[in-house]
């Protein structure tokens, strides 16, 4: 198949070597020149056989929009149009409804993998209409992994549901991320275990905590085993906080997602408000020590 792809960053630039590996023709669009395949994203649209697909991979939000806008005045009745990146599922329907103006279809598609993807294939989830997902079921059998369809792929609902499936995927990384991070800081505070990167290396095979995230804290062990040229600064990308406004809306209990998230924005502060406020008060009502600040 042939198709348009506008975002060649990180994952974008991956997924177009491994389309093209599987025999597709990519014409990509980037800003940066150095690997861009067209100088715009009109001159992309027109490299393109009717009727088009265009993958988009662009951050979310504005630049998003801003491209969908564009290529809602480019192409034509029946063409396609993919929106690949973490949008909040509740972009979708706009973008559909500006699409749909022209006749131009849509469909949303939650893709992880990060840049292993390009190697090992894509976990995705997509949102539209059953026809557009079938014509686009070549190009998802390509980004996919190896084996089963149904392995890698789903077809989770109408528009929307992909990314609604991909934000929900990232609100149990944060908690998964979070309860191995809490469990190699416990390791690494006791006096009973010596060896803490060869004890959670063991846990790769066999046990029931083993995981592609596992593998992945023991990869970065193996390069730095007290993580001490890491500083413990962690941001977030969106999702886990839509997880969160989600969980509430649905009045569903989601206590380790919840405090995964917070963990993050605890990492940001070098000296917690909340902690100082804490110490003021065990100090007023039990006369118990604090610690000056140094400023």
């Amino acid at each position: 198949m042939q198709l348009g792809l506008v975002g060649l960053g990180r994952m974008g630039f991956n997924m177009r070597e491994r389309l093209r590996a599987a025999g597709h023709e990519v014409v990509g669009y980037d800003r940066n020149p150095d690997v861009s395949d067209a100088a715009s994203v009109a001159e992309m649209v027109e490299k393109l056989s009717g009727p088009r697909i265009v993958w988009i991979m662009v951050p979310h939000g504005d630049p998003t929009r801003q491209t969908i806008e564009e290529l809602s005045g480019l192409l034509s009745a029946g063409d396609l149009v993919i929106e690949g990146g973490n949008s909040k599922f509740t972009d979708d329907q706009a973008n559909a409804a500006l699409l749909a103006e022209n006749g131009i279809k849509y469909v949303d598609v939650g893709v992880s993998g990060g840049v292993w993807g390009a190697r090992n294939g894509y976990g995705l989830m997509a949102g539209g209409d059953a026809e557009d997902i079938e014509r686009a079921l070549p190009i998802f059998d390509a980004l996919r992994p190896e084996g089963p369809r149904e392995q890698g792929f789903a077809h989770s609902g109408p528009v929307g549901a992909g990314h609604y499936a991909k934000m929900v995927h990232n609100g149990i990384e944060y908690g998964l991320m979070q309860a191995y991070a809490e469990g190699f800081e416990l390791l690494a505070a006791s006096d009973v275990v010596t060896d803490v990167p060869a004890t959670i290396k063991a846990w790769s095979q066999g046990t029931v905590v083993r995981s592609w995230l596992l593998d992945l804290l023991v990869r970065a062990l193996d390069e730095d085993p007290e993580l001490a040229e890491l500083r413990g600064y962690v941001q977030d990308s969106g999702e886990g906080r839509w997880t969160i406004e989600e969980a509430i809306n649905n009045a569903v209990p989601a206590p380790v997602m919840t405090a995964a998230l917070f963990a993050r924005f605890a990492s940001r502060q070098e000296d917690s408000p909340a902690m100082k406020a804490v110490a003021a008060l065990r100090n007023q009502f039990g006369g118990h020590a604090v610690q000056k600040s140094e400023g």
